[in-house]
């Protein structure tokens, strides 16, 4: 509640404390209000705001226009980190003051995109850590939301880049769980917000079990997050999860003209989606084969 806003409009009508409460409270009770943020009741509220031409409603207004810049802020930068675009990602996130955050959902949303960038640009472990436990032990405590997830493959990314894979598993296999057993028709209207964030999981997870070797569950895992793209018309992780599907196949040593078409298929996606890091990705995996089939030719 904006009470500034109150204060300004009897300012602006030049009505004393005295007259405006008349019949109504108290001075002690207005007084109590505009100085020490002590709401009085409903009623009275409605009484003094019909007295001063505006509603309650006015008084939170200010509050939900910030609310919405904060929201359009934060998915601006959602969908940067979607397309890697990590150094815009760290940007918009200096700009945003944590504290004037005031809904959970925002809130939650801002950890989870700082912990997740700061792990992927190699920032301290405990800066990252303190940001998912914002999340798990105190936001979304009873781990009902997806940003629990997003925590958990956030820790993931951190104890696997640190080479700590036992801690690294355990919270890829809960992720991996998750995701497995999702329900999409218990969804209560899953936007597209939702629909990234499950692809985000989709695609780290998978490309952990790759790094491990597990190339059966990382492709069962591509496989889903293709369909969840198709099915939602959802594109921007597209690039990535071809390319991830790419150096699966060069690993299984399945035949190179495979692994081309879906090399194809990522660079396709990755222009549409002007993500330049799967580009010079591609370009560097494609170099390697040709090495590859230098050197196995020149054997033979």
């Amino acid at each position: 509640m904006d009470i500034d806003v109150f204060i300004a409009r009897r300012k602006e009508l030049k009505l004393s404390q005295v007259k405006l409460c008349a019949g109504i409270c108290t001075q002690a009770t207005l007084s109590k209000f505009e100085n020490n943020n002590r709401v009085p009741s409903l009623a009275i509220l409605n009484q003094l705001c019909a007295r001063l031409g505006i509603t309650v409603d006015n008084l939170y207004q200010s509050q939900k226009n910030r609310s919405a810049e904060l929201a359009s802020a934060l998915d601006l930068v959602e969908n940067q980190l979607m397309t890697e675009d990590y150094r815009r990602v760290l940007q918009g996130l200096s700009h945003i003051d944590v504290q004037e955050v005031d809904a959970l959902e925002l809130k939650m949303q801002f950890y989870y995109l700082r912990g997740i960038v700061n792990t992927l640009v190699n920032r301290e472990p405990d800066h990252v850590l303190f940001d998912f436990a914002r999340i798990l032990d105190d936001l979304d405590e009873k781990h009902q939301t997806v940003m629990t997830q997003l925590a958990f493959v956030g820790s993931g990314i951190l104890y696997a880049r640190r080479q700590e894979l036992e801690a690294a598993t355990f919270y890829f296999q809960r992720v991996r769980h998750y995701v497995e057993n999702l329900d999409y028709a218990k969804v209560d209207h899953p936007d597209a917000n939702y629909n990234l964030r499950i692809l985000m999981l989709i695609y780290f997870t998978a490309e952990f079990y790759a790094s491990q070797q597990n190339y059966r569950i990382s492709n069962r895992l591509i496989k889903t997050g293709l369909v969840l793209c198709s099915d939602h018309h959802v594109t921007y992780y597209l690039p990535r999860l071809k390319f991830l599907a790419a150096q699966n196949a060069l690993a299984e040593h399945r035949p190179y003209e495979a692994v081309e078409n879906l090399l194809e298929e990522a660079l396709a996606f990755a222009r549409i989606n002007h993500n330049e890091v799967v580009v010079l990705k591609i370009a560097a995996l494609r170099n390697q084969v040709r090495d590859k089939l230098a050197t196995k030719s020149e054997a033979h």
